[in-house]
C-alpha cells in the first residue's frame, strides 16, 4: 500500500514526493508517461555530448529565497543571467525593450530621462487595460508594439493578441535603463549538473518509487494507495465532461553545429521574419565547454504536448468548472500547471508544492481501508494486490 500515488514527475510531482518520503516518512509511488523524470524541465547529454534541454530553454530564477534554498539541497549552482536578443528591422536588440535597444533602433542617444519621455509621447492612452495589444500599447505605442510584439504574439498564440488576456504581455517589462537582463529576480542561477541531476536526487530516497512510461489510468486500479497527487491536464482527469481545455504546443528542432558559437546571446527572438519564435544555444546556459554547440528552434503549434493555457475569459470559465470538480474530489490532490491551468515559473510550481506539502503534514491522519477515486462518472472503488517494496516497481528508471 501506498500513502501517495503521485501522477507526473515533473516539479510539482517531484517535489511532492520527496518532501512526503523525507519529512513525513511516507510511501510513495511517482508515475510518469513520459520515458524519464524531470518533466518539461528534462536536460540530457545528445549524441555530441552536448548538455540539452529536450523542451526547450528553462532559465530559473525566483525571488523567493525559500524555493531557492529548497532545491539548494539537490544541487550546486552555476550563477546565470539570462539575456535575449530579437531580430528587428535587420538588428539585433535587447529584449525586453531597454534605452538600449531604443537607440539602436533609431539611432538615436536617449538618456535614460529622455527615454522614459519617449515612452510616454508614443504610449497610447486606453482608459481599461484588457489585452494584450492594450498592455503593450499603453506602455511603448503602436510602432514598437507592430515590431516588436503583434506577430511574436501571433506565431506563439495563434491568435492576435487583442484576443489574448493582458497577462501574455504583462510579463514582458519595459525599461528607461540599459539592464538588458531578461529576469531582476534576486535569485538566478542553473543547476550545475542539469536539471535530471537535480531530479534524480531529490527521488533517490527508500520511501519513493518511480514508474516510467505509465498512463495512470494503466494502474490506477491495480495499485492500491490512499490518495492521489495529480499533476496532469485536469480537463482530462474528468474525462473531458466540460470539453477540453486549450492549449498551445511547441515543435523543437534540434540542431547540432560544427562550430564552438553560433548565437551573439542565448536566445534570439524572431517576431517577425520566420516561422519559429527563438533559436536558443545552450552552452550559454549551461556553461559547458564544447568545441561543437547545439541550438534549438521552437516552432508554436495548435497540436501536441500541452505547454502554454490559453488565457482567455471564456478558457477561464471552462476550467472554473472543472476547478469546482478538483475541489470536491476527496483523495485527490491537483498541482502543477496542468492541473490548476495556469502558466506558472517554475519556482512558482515548486511554491505551489511546498504549500500543498505543509497543508498535507498538517492534516490529521487518515487510513481508509479501502482508496476512492471520484473521476467525471463518479466515484470508483480502487482495488488490487499490493505490490511490494522489492518487487517489480523497484528501481527509480
Amino acid at each position: 500500500m501506498f500513502d501517495y500515488l503521485i501522477v507526473g514527475a515533473g516539479f510539482a510531482g517531484s517535489v511532492l514526493a520527496e518532501r512526503l518520503a523525507t519529512q513525513c516518512n511516507k510511501k510513495v509511488l511517482i508515475i510518469d508517461k513520459r520515458p524519464h523524470i524531470g518533466g518539461n524541465a528534462y536536460d540530457h547529454y545528445n549524441e555530441e555530448g552536448i548538455l540539452v534541454h529536450k523542451y526547450g530553454p528553462h532559465i530559473f530564477h525566483t525571488n523567493s529565497r525559500d524555493v531557492f534554498d529548497y532545491l539548494s539541497q539537490f544541487t550546486p549552482w552555476r550563477p546565470y543571467e539570462h539575456r535575449v536578443l530579437a531580430s528587428v528591422d535587420g538588428q539585433l536588440v535587447p529584449m525586453p525593450i531597454n534605452m538600449d535597444t531604443i537607440n539602436k533602433l533609431y539611432g538615436l542617444q536617449l538618456t535614460s530621462f529622455e527615454v522614459d519621455a519617449f515612452f510616454k509621447s508614443v504610449a497610447e492612452n486606453i482608459p481599461v487595460v484588457k489585452t494584450s495589444e492594450d498592455v503593450v500599447v499603453s506602455k511603448v505605442g503602436r510602432e514598437l508594439y507592430e515590431k516588436f510584439f503583434r506577430n511574436y504574439t501571433r506565431k506563439q498564440w495563434g491568435m492576435d493578441p487583442s484576443e489574448l488576456d493582458k497577462s501574455v504581455t504583462s510579463r514582458v517589462p519595459v525599461r528607461t535603463n540599459r539592464d538588458d537582463r531578461y529576469f531582476t529576480d534576486t535569485f538566478q542561477a542553473m543547476p550545475l549538473h542539469g536539471y535530471t541531476a537535480m531530479f534524480e536526487k531529490m527521488l533517490a530516497h527508500p520511501n519513493i518509487k518511480v514508474m516510467l512510461n505509465t498512463d495512470y489510468h494503466e494502474i490506477v486500479e491495480m495499485i492500491p494507495f490512499r490518495e492521489m497527487i495529480y499533476t496532469g491536464p485536469v480537463d482530462e482527469y474528468f474525462d473531458f465532461i466540460y470539453g477540453k481545455l486549450p492549449y498551445r504546443s511547441l515543435e523543437f528542432k534540434h540542431e547540432t553545429l560544427d562550430k564552438a558559437q553560433h548565437l551573439p546571446a542565448a536566445v534570439v527572438n524572431y517576431p517577425n521574419e520566420q516561422a519559429y519564435t527563438r533559436i536558443t544555444e545552450f552552452k550559454y546556459l549551461t556553461g559547458q565547454e564544447h568545441h561543437k554547440t547545439s541550438v534549438v528552434y521552437e516552432f508554436p503549434r495548435a497540436e501536441g504536448d500541452p505547454y502554454y493555457p490559453v488565457p482567455r475569459v471564456e478558457n477561464a470559465a471552462i476550467y472554473n468548472k472543472y476547478k469546482k470538480l478538483a475541489d470536491e474530489t476527496t483523495g485527490v490532490h491537483f498541482v502543477g500547471r496542468l492541473a490548476t491551468y495556469k502558466y506558472y515559473n517554475m519556482d512558482q510550481v515548486v511554491a505551489q508544492a511546498l504549500t500543498l506539502y505543509k497543508k498535507l503534514a498538517d492534516a490529521p491522519e487518515q487510513l481508509p481501508e479501502t482508496n476512492f477515486v471520484l473521476g467525471a462518472n463518479g466515484i470508483k472503488q480502487v482495488l488490487g494486490s499490493a505490490i511490494t517494496a522489492g518487487g517489480q516497481l523497484n528501481g527509480k528508471h
